[in-house]
């Protein structure tokens, strides 16, 4: 038999949550609107009264598997597995998240971390180096690429997973960790660092060739708009003069911060909207447009996307696309179309929780579709041909020079430095496509 008083009080309970504050993350905040106020919980249970027959079969289900369950199972993990069932039956994203998936969460968005600045691999069951970061603890302290990280504060890493490994190296900022590293096939030896502030850019650029640019964006961070501008200004000066076009790669790119993808996009735009929201709340109503000043300079522009780009990533090169300011090449997009915010709750828990979809300015839903891009070019492998040209005019001995004094031009017998594109055909093609965009404009 239900006892009244434990329902009135697992009522209650329910009800405090309910009508707990609400403070939006920056994922879905605008940049100057006043932070949303707090839903009032008399609002909410004048709206929604409580379903007193359903409370009362759930608070039946937990006594009943507290008391006939094969192990012992305490309230607080029976509360938090209804609370997860609740928002995984909901939508693919809505989540409850812990502790630990709430500070991996702000981790990847903020781009910052409490870590050594080593990026790691597998090998032959060793954690290997594949690279340490410049101006961290572990490029200080001479860590080099290829370095194999046998043991850790004294534990083998031989069986861990690259997982667990990365989590015993981050950690607590200032604390100080052990490495015990393996250089050529040498003799072990160890290496003390104090883990420090770990920034981690979300934004690569080099020069493909002179005049063309590349970017590179792996995820949307809080400062990914910043990284974008500083990219475009780097890329120019080492260009030394206006570049004639660029490449933004947007592949396999999850997403992140709603405002950096707005951000982005607006680096390459001077006007229209970006992208508007739509959900059940006025707070998830957002509008945002573009401002007149230009970091790109109105250069030729090609957005590569495949099935990796997802969510920010589909935002932008949605927005780009129906401003007709960017080529889109490559494959459809995933099609996440939906917004998370994130709630934070008591004790370092929090709800990544749907709100809105968002529609590109032609007013797009890409939810469950994609992004279609204009030019389809699937991936493929790049195999070199031997250069046929063996012997050129130029080689022959005595041979007439040119005509209008130009330099002679005989068989090149330096190897040229490896490119990005040269294994990459989207990228390749990308590129291609610039080059033709500027002949037929005739610059």
């Amino acid at each position: 038999m239900l006892h009244s008083p434990r329902l009135t009080q697992l009522a209650l309970t329910i009800a405090l949550a309910i009508g707990a504050p609400l403070a939006h993350a920056a994922e879905t905040a605008p940049a100057k609107p006043a932070k949303p106020a707090a839903v009032p919980a008399t609002e909410v249970t004048a709206k929604a009264p409580l379903p007193l027959e359903e409370l009362r079969t759930f608070a039946e289900v937990m006594d009943r598997i507290k008391a006939a369950y094969v192990e012992p199972v305490d309230d607080k993990t029976l509360l938090e597995n209804a609370i997860k069932g609740m928002l995984s039956n909901l939508d693919p994203h809505s989540a409850y998240l812990g502790p630990e998936d709430f500070q991996e969460l702000q981790e990847s968005t903020s781009g910052e971390f409490g870590g050594l600045g080593i990026e790691v691999g597998q090998e032959d069951g060793f954690i290997k180096v594949v690279s340490p970061i410049d101006d961290t603890p572990a490029s200080r302290a001479g860590v080099q690429a290829g370095d194999l990280i046998v043991k850790i504060n004294g534990a083998p890493t031989r069986g861990q997973t690259m997982t667990e490994a990365v989590d015993k190296m981050r950690g607590k900022i200032g604390e100080k960790i052990t490495l015990t590293l393996v250089r050529d096939g040498g003799n072990p030896f160890d290496v003390t660092l104090a883990r420090a502030v770990i920034q981690v850019k979300s934004v690569k650029s080099q020069l493909l060739e002179n005049d063309y640019g590349y970017i590179r964006i792996t995820q949307f961070q809080v400062k990914t708009g910043e990284e974008v501008g500083k990219a475009l200004a780097k890329l120019r000066k080492d260009n030394g003069k206006k570049l004639r076009g660029v490449v933004l790669d947007l592949r396999n790119n999850p997403g992140g911060v709603l405002q950096s993808a707005v951000e982005v996009a607006d680096h390459f735009l001077t006007k229209g909207l970006i992208v508007y929201t739509k959900g059940r709340i006025a707070n998830s109503e957002l509008r945002f447009s573009a401002d007149p000043a230009d970091a790109s300079e109105g250069v030729p522009l090609v957005v590569l996307i495949n099935g990796g780009s997802a969510s920010a990533s589909e935002i932008v090169a949605g927005a780009l696309q129906d401003q007709k300011r960017a080529v889109l090449m490559g494959t459809d997009s995933f099609g996440k179309g939906s917004v998370q915010t994130v709630l934070p709750l008591a004790n370092d828990r929090a709800l990544k929780l749907t709100t809105a979809l968002y529609f590109t300015p032609n007013g797009r839903s890409i939810q469950a579709q994609g992004i279609v891009p204009d030019i389809e070019v699937r991936q493929a492998r790049i195999t070199a041909e031997a250069d046929a040209e063996n012997f050129k005019e130029a080689d022959l001995q005595g041979h007439l020079g040119n005509g209008n004094g130009g330099a002679d031009r005989p068989t090149s017998s330096s190897k040229r430095k490896e490119r990005p594109q040269d294994d990459d055909f989207q990228l390749s093609q990308a590129l291609s496509l610039l080059k033709g965009l500027n002949v037929t404009k005739g610059q």
